[in-house]
């Protein structure tokens, strides 16, 4: 990503970088046809790729219908998107009679999920993260898939061993995870079955100023919290990065379907970040727990291989989350729950 920023000062700019395509995806969306769906687009990723697929379809000069599909929508919502040329759709997809209803489109990106409040509504988890994806195939047999999964399919790994690699085994720990590996094994039946070519981007973890570990740990620190080391790595991705990753993967679809590891290069250690966090925010920072020799990690090297590397390293991240928080940037208050180590969300 060309001329980073030195700080990010309001949503306008950090919805325009993490909306910003690439030139490479530009060239993608010359060579790609038809309309794009986007399924649960808005989440805390759905409304700056589909802008982001709007943008490099005005750059590349191609005329594309961006669909963005949710089960609410405000009038705010609504409005965002319209001033963008995005179509909203209101959609209960679990309905079958409402999905029927979405307009055939031949390029589909699966962004529907639960994780934050799994834990007493397993029913319902299951019932969005496994069912809903047959649904979805059964409905759209004839496009191509780009569904989201995570890294939680994984099971925790040594910190030495550079973190899960596609061809893994799975090992999921708790509903949550096994209702997305459920949801994989779905997405392949399908792909197998009605031959429909789909990429799985196993997610781990998005980032931007608003939501992520960084501002999990900094929001600790400034109110003076202790930082819990028992997960004591992570890897994260800046939300503009991914978005690229994510919506170039339609050229790299498969049958059966292709899983693609999407995260940034660095393993960062809690303890350091943490300390740097201080450091910028000028705050004393406390620790409790001991560091586990494991950590749920992913190796993106699939990824870059195909799509090249991130453009923002990890330490821009923490610098502009330290900022953002210093100066009073509001935040999307979901924590991200990197710690939990029994997969009960």
């Amino acid at each position: 990503m060309s001329e980073l920023p030195e700080r990010i000062a309001d949503v306008q700019t950090l919805e325009e970088l993490l909306s910003r395509p690439t030139p490479e995806l530009v060239e993608m969306m010359r060579r790609v046809e038809g309309d794009m769906m986007f399924l649960g687009a808005f989440g805390k990723i759905g409304p700056t790729l589909t802008w982001m697929a709007r943008r490099a379809t005005d750059a590349a000069g191609t005329s594309r219908r961006i669909y963005a599909v949710g089960r609410n929508i405000s009038p705010e919502q609504r409005a965002w998107c319209e001033e963008r040329g995005i179509e909203p759709i209101r959609c209960d997809m679990l309905q079958r009679a409402q999905l029927a209803q979405l307009p055939d489109t031949p390029n589909i990106f699966y962004l529907a999920a639960m994780k934050f409040g799994t834990t007493g509504q397993e029913p319902f988890t299951w019932a969005l993260n496994t069912y809903l994806p047959g649904l979805v195939c059964e409905r759209f047999s004839g496009s191509r898939i780009v569904g989201y999964s995570t890294g939680n399919v994984y099971p925790l790994v040594p910190v030495g061993s550079g973190g899960s690699k596609e061809e893994d085994p799975l090992e999921p720990i708790g509903e949550y995870a096994m209702s997305c590996t459920g949801r994989e094994r779905i997405f392949m039946y399908f792909s197998l079955t009605q031959n429909i070519p789909i990429a799985l981007i196993r997610l781990n973890y998005a980032h931007e100023l608003r939501y992520g570990i960084l501002v999990d740990l900094a929001q600790k620190i400034l109110a003076g919290q202790p930082i819990d080391l028992s997960m004591g790595y992570f890897n994260i991705i800046w939300q503009g990065d991914s978005n690229v990753m994510t919506l170039r993967a339609l050229e790299s679809v498969g049958i059966p379907a292709r899983p693609i590891n999407v995260t940034g290069p660095e393993i960062l250690r809690v303890r350091e970040a943490a300390e740097e966090l201080g450091r910028q925010l000028d705050r004393p920072v406390q620790f409790v727990g001991v560091e586990a020799p494991n950590a749920l990690l992913s190796n993106a090297r699939r990824a870059y291989e195909l799509f090249g590397p991130p453009k923002v390293p990890a330490a821009q991240i923490l610098r502009w989350v330290a900022d953002w928080l210093r100066s009073g940037g509001h935040t999307l208050g979901k924590p991200t729950k990197f710690q939990v180590r029994n997969g009960r969300f």
